[in-house]
């Protein structure tokens, strides 16, 4: 595709690009937040990138689990749902997570889940892969209509 005539202005296509980018944020977030959680509560001794690296990991997990879970309800069978939900938003999901134990590293020192510091994490996760959905969506022909 000509980058020069990418359309970028297209507001069903940043609608469709936003839901599908927050199934992936609940689904990243539940693997990440849990996986801190259940450190800052039981506070076994793993490094703060140790505790990051499976939180990432668990993240991984739980989003291609509710992705291939939303899937077979649209009538796909697993291996098909699971498929799709593997390859389809797999970059997706990595910068994701990235950002978001990039943005908790940042502001709390790592694997510290506050009132204050969660929502901050699922913005950013949110923001950081959107337009790379969006593109995505363009670029595979779905239309605005």
């Amino acid at each position: 595709m000509n980058t020069s005539t990418f359309d970028w202005s297209c507001n069903h296509t940043w609608k469709s690009s936003a839901k599908n980018t927050m199934w992936c944020v609940i689904g990243c977030s539940i693997g990440d937040f849990g996986t801190i959680l259940f450190f800052q509560i039981t506070q076994i001794p793993w490094t703060v990138v140790a505790i990051m690296t499976l939180a990432i990991i668990n993240g991984l997990i739980t989003s291609i689990i509710l992705e291939t879970i939303i899937l077979m309800r649209q009538n796909f069978n697993f291996k098909s749902a699971f498929k799709i939900a593997c390859g389809m938003s797999f970059i997706s999901m990595i910068s994701m997570e990235i950002a978001m134990n990039l943005t908790d590293y940042l502001l709390t020192g790592g694997a510290m889940l506050t009132w204050w510091i969660a929502p901050i994490m699922l913005i950013v996760g949110f923001l950081t892969p959107w337009p790379y959905n969006y593109w995505r969506l363009k670029k595979f022909g779905i239309a605005c209509h």
